[in-house]
């Protein structure tokens, strides 16, 4: 099997129940099931797309995202979900690592199409929600008969381009196996079944949106209900109108929830669970969905574990407060120190995976794929604790670690005590330079609106919670934090900026 025969053996079981709501309209498992088969024979018979081939999307949520996701999986061909908040020059570069056969490209993001056809002359770009000539929907209309050899889930599915917090993404590779293997986790940390209806707000171009509920539950037989960008106001009036029970949301969405004028009369009745994770959870947030009703689970991964790693679950130990929870019921977890052995409960170290639903390599760089993987433990890069009963706490990025005088400080840590100050809306942390002690930190402070906290008051907040190595030297005040698609601080964007300063 590959994994479009999921969605074919539910369209057998329930052809007429809703596998996709969009804007609307719903679309049937069956009439699901029919556009796919009719995409791949497009695919194949019209742009020459097969086995290893790689298929470009650049595009807001969509049901044709998913429609071309199957269609591939039945290629055997490779996805590459591009990110649409990124710029020209960064689509650029993607498109040129990955050299898709072609592109699919929606007529919102349309104005980036003449210089992505200038800088990739042979991609074919075929238009999204649109009629006439290069067009999804001509594709179809014109498609042919759709032949080959059978495809099974050992094909890579996914190319998906890392956040690049770190510099430039990386493209790793996702097997269809890692999703089977992804959404059997999802299924056991959600208590996912067929009558469940997940309601997708988060970006199809990460594995965060994609992959935590909503492949999952496609591959079950639930229904999905999508909107094309989260908006505070369009989900609140999803949780009453539509009667979802799960969603997936990062802690900047759901402080937007929380913020919003009607949080405190939202309907919140349907949902059995909110799921949350993509970077530190402040306590606040668990808090005010409690409050709520709610439980809020977390989840750990990343893109190269699909992501689903580490996780709290429906009926499971919610009292941890910001612990990510246990390894999955189908990987290994372990916390580990520079030479690669197992440190003692509660002692800091990197958190390394392994299991079926960890990528395969990383797209044409066998250096990066040598580095990331060891014996098929993937090094994730992230700094964690695991305590006595074997659950995970993650603290920070290694390389957001600052060393100074010899001690460890973790940025996430000096982080959390800012955000507690009454005048400081969000902060970020990052080591400078320094001759005597190597570094010292430095923070980045975004003050709440009206808000007038000097340097001197922020410092003396934080001394006065930490140790006095762990007080930012500097107090830098911005108007914003460079953040990605899912919210997540790009330290190494302040790092630029401390060096050209």
């Amino acid at each position: 099997m590959n994994l479009s025969d999921y969605i074919a053996r539910n369209a057998a079981f329930t052809p007429d129940k809703a596998a996709l709501r969009y804007a609307g309209q719903s679309l049937s498992y069956a009439a699901f099931w029919q556009r796919i088969v009719a995409a791949a024979a497009a695919l194949k018979s019209r742009l020459g797309v097969g086995r290893g081939d790689r298929v470009a999307i650049l595009c807001a949520n969509h049901p044709d995202y998913l429609v071309l996701l199957y269609a591939c999986a039945r290629l055997g061909a490779l996805l590459v979900p591009l990110n649409w908040r990124l710029a020209v020059p960064e689509q650029v570069y993607i498109l040129g690592d990955a050299s898709p056969k072609a592109l699919f490209v929606q007529d919102a993001i349309a104005g980036v199409v003449a210089p992505l056809r200038r800088a990739q002359p042979d991609v074919r770009i075929i238009r999204v929600e649109d009629t006439g000539t290069d067009t999804f929907e001509g594709l179809l209309t014109h498609g042919g008969e759709e032949s080959g050899e059978p495809v099974d889930a050992s094909c890579p599915l996914l190319l998906v381009y890392t956040s690049g917090t770190t510099g430039r993404p990386k493209g790793a590779v996702l097997r269809q196996e890692a999703l089977v293997w992804n959404a059997v986790m999802s299924q056991h940390m959600h208590d996912l079944t067929v009558s469940d209806h997940v309601l997708t707000v988060l970006p199809l171009f990460h594995v965060g949106g994609l992959n935590i509920q909503t492949t999952p539950a496609l591959q079950l037989g639930a229904t999905v209900t999508l909107h094309q960008r989260f908006s505070p106001d369009a989900t609140l009036a999803a949780f009453a109108a539509d009667r979802p029970t799960l969603i997936v949301l990062v802690p900047s969405t759901i402080q937007a929830l929380i913020e919003h004028p009607r949080w405190s009369a939202a309907d919140l009745s349907s949902l059995r669970a909110v799921t949350t994770g993509s970077t530190q959870v402040p306590q606040a947030l668990i808090d005010a969905i409690t409050a709520r009703g709610v439980p809020l689970l977390q989840v750990y991964g990343s893109t190269e574990t699909s992501p689903i790693a580490i996780y709290t679950r429906v009926g499971g130990d919610l009292s941890r407060g910001t612990s990510t929870g246990l390894p999955g019921l189908c990987c290994e977890a372990r916390v580990v120190d520079e030479s690669g052995c197992e440190v003692p409960h509660g002692r800091p170290g990197e958190v390394i995976v392994r299991g079926p639903n960890v990528f395969c390599e990383y797209w044409r760089d066998p250096a990066a794929t040598a580095e990331a993987l060891h014996d098929g433990w993937y090094f994730s890069g992230d700094i964690g604790t695991r305590d006595a009963n074997g659950y995970f706490t993650i603290h920070d990025r290694k390389k957001n670690v600052i060393i100074s005088g010899g001690e460890n400080i973790y940025a996430a840590e000096v982080e959390r005590v800012l955000n507690e100050h009454p005048a400081v809306a969000e902060a970020a942390v990052i080591g400078r330079a320094d001759a005597k002690w190597q570094e010292v930190p430095v923070a980045y402070v975004v003050r709440r609106p009206a808000a007038t906290a000097s340097e001197d008051e922020i410092v003396r907040h934080v001394g006065a919670h930490l140790a006095r190595f762990k007080v930012p030297r500097e107090v830098v005040f911005v108007n914003a934090l460079p953040r990605n698609a899912l919210g997540k601080v790009q330290h190494f964007l302040l790092r630029q900026e401390m060096k050209g300063r």
